[in-house]
């Protein structure tokens, strides 16, 4: 796997507590299949197969995160996985030590089932009751999304009405492509505080 320059940094730059989670599930990663990708989308380290997400994780305060794209459609034998919301990926919860890690082998057996059912063309499930429900729409959001707007301005802030704009534009994109740039644009326009249709209202 070739190791891109801005996880490095990502590293480098992060709480003490969290290097040494960071270099270990990153090793695990690396060690699971020679073929994912090490890329940098929404501002955290992604890993991709053939161009599909697999699985990332995150560096906030006072935690770390581990998620897979499809965490929702995977089987969970040993119950590491945690949800939030019904479109959420499969989280390994706030991570603090490494010693809260899932044993290397078995992250890694999850790894590959995880790039298993990318291959056969399993996506993440659309939930459209959640969208549905402003009152839920935060939650049903992917945690990486969550996370990543964390670091700027709340989501929880909008409206329910301008919630529910951003999610149903997201999950109505064609391509992921088009769903990766519409999410960049919304966490740019959240850490500015800006709706959707900002530039339309007076």
């Amino acid at each position: 796997m070739i190791q891109d320059s801005r996880v490095d940094a990502f590293i480098e730059k992060s709480a003490d507590f969290a290097r040494p989670i960071l270099q270990e599930m990153r090793s695990i990663i690396q060690e699971a299949h020679p073929e994912l990708e090490e890329t940098w989308k929404w501002s955290f380290p992604n890993y991709t197969f053939n161009g599909k997400i697999i699985c990332s994780f995150s560096a906030f305060k006072n935690h770390c995160s581990f998620g897979f794209w499809l965490g929702a459609q995977m089987s969970d034998p040993h119950h590491i996985l945690e949800q939030v919301g019904k479109t959420a990926m499969g989280s390994l919860g706030k991570i603090t030590t490494v010693s809260q890690l899932p044993e290397r082998e078995l992250l890694i057996t999850y790894i590959l089932h995880a790039i298993e059912l990318s291959e056969k063309g399993v996506t993440v499930q659309k939930k459209s009751q959640a969208i549905d429900k402003p009152e839920q729409t935060s939650l049903d959001f992917p945690e990486f999304f969550l996370n990543a707007q964390k670091e700027g301005a709340s989501f929880d802030r909008l409206s329910p009405s301008q919630r529910k704009e951003y999610v149903t534009w997201i999950f109505d994109s064609k391509t992921s492509e088009t769903k990766n740039k519409r999410t960049k644009m919304m966490l740019e326009n959240l850490r500015d505080g800006k709706s959707l249709h900002w530039k339309y209202k007076k």
